[in-house]
């Protein structure tokens, strides 16, 4: 064997050791990987299990299509507020306490978690506008109230359109928190729902969450509803029937395209005076009351959920318009 050879076979050598090497790094770090991805499933698979005997029963429930709707019920005044959440709010009765207790002192505050929120159970039926719209006044219904005041944050904006329409013997007023508006822009997005769900079923979602700072810092929540409203959006984050009204969102803003608010019934919106994410945010609401014979529309510097940060302001100013429309 050449001088040459010996120096080829060698290199081979180095290079075959090197190749070697390295199979066994990646090796290890996908068995790594795998192992640290079964840790978390099945972490996720007992804690959701354990979760459930942590969590707290409030409210009631109300029969709905054959399923169970939880509905919390404070105070005692003699008008009524049916108040509606936002898309994806984990434990809606809990997320309005701020409101709830300012509200409550002066009106009987119905707090509807809708099916797949909260404590209520899930459903298979598609999450469109009128399914939403006919459950939520089945629950009302059913608690023999027909005449209220709905008060709706966000996504509520647009169901509350459709509700007003159908029931308009019923509702005395519409009042909505940094609600959406049909005509908002950035609706048509394609929302990765099965990615979503991965994230869910695999354990990587709550461990996401635990990783992550308390979302409710320095608001006026007390440890134990804190750590219940994390229990139950842990329990339905991501959870089929939420997915579902994901995947219809952009339809259902399409078809409340062109809706109105009849111009006798009273609206009041409260919205973020500094949103950058939505263009005309406020112009917007603007021309939702523009024909209205009473309409208005406050702004609040503060997050979309205003409900966390100006509760009182809110229904301080509430009760002065209701006041006015008498």
């Amino acid at each position: 064997m050449t001088q040459t050879e010996v120096i080829k076979t060698g290199n081979e050598k180095k290079k075959h050791k090197v190749r070697n090497l390295l199979l066994k790094i990646v090796g290890a770090i996908v068995i790594l990987i795998v192992l640290f991805l079964a840790v978390v499933y099945t972490v996720n698979v007992i804690s959701n299990k354990s979760d459930q005997e942590k969590i707290h029963q409030y409210g009631q429930l109300v029969p709905v299509d054959g399923k169970s709707m939880n509905v919390l019920i404070q105070g005692e005044g003699e008008q009524t507020i049916v108040l509606l959440p936002g898309f994806g709010t984990g434990a809606p009765a809990l997320d309005f306490k701020p409101l709830i207790d300012e509200l409550s002192p002066y009106y009987k505050v119905v707090a509807v978690e809708p099916f797949g929120y909260g404590l209520s159970d899930e459903t298979k039926k598609e999450r469109t506008t009128e399914n939403i719209v006919n459950e939520v006044h089945e629950a009302v219904q059913n608690l023999n109230i027909d005449q209220y005041i709905l008060m709706g944050h966000s996504i509520a904006g647009i169901y509350g359109l459709e509700y007003a329409k159908k029931y308009p013997n019923e509702v005395s007023a519409f009042v909505g928190v940094d609600s959406s508006v049909p005509e908002q822009g950035g609706m048509d997005v394609k929302f990765p729902i099965k990615k979503l769900k991965l994230l869910k079923d695999s354990g990587i979602l709550r461990l996401g969450l635990q990783l992550s700072g308390d979302p409710y810092d320095g608001l006026p929540f007390d440890d134990e509803t804190k750590k219940q409203m994390k229990l139950i959006s842990l329990k339905n984050m991501n959870n089929s029937t939420t997915l579902n009204e994901m995947e219809h969102i952009y339809p259902n803003f399409v078809a409340a395209r062109g809706l109105k608010f009849d111009k006798n019934l009273p609206i009041i919106f409260f919205i973020q005076a500094n949103n950058t994410g939505v263009k005309d945010w406020i112009p917007l609401h603007e021309g939702q009351v523009k024909d209205s014979v009473h309409g208005k529309v406050m702004t609040f510097e503060g997050g979309h959920y205003l409900h966390h940060s100006r509760s009182k302001e809110i229904v301080e100013n509430l009760r002065i318009f209701m006041g006015e429309i008498k």
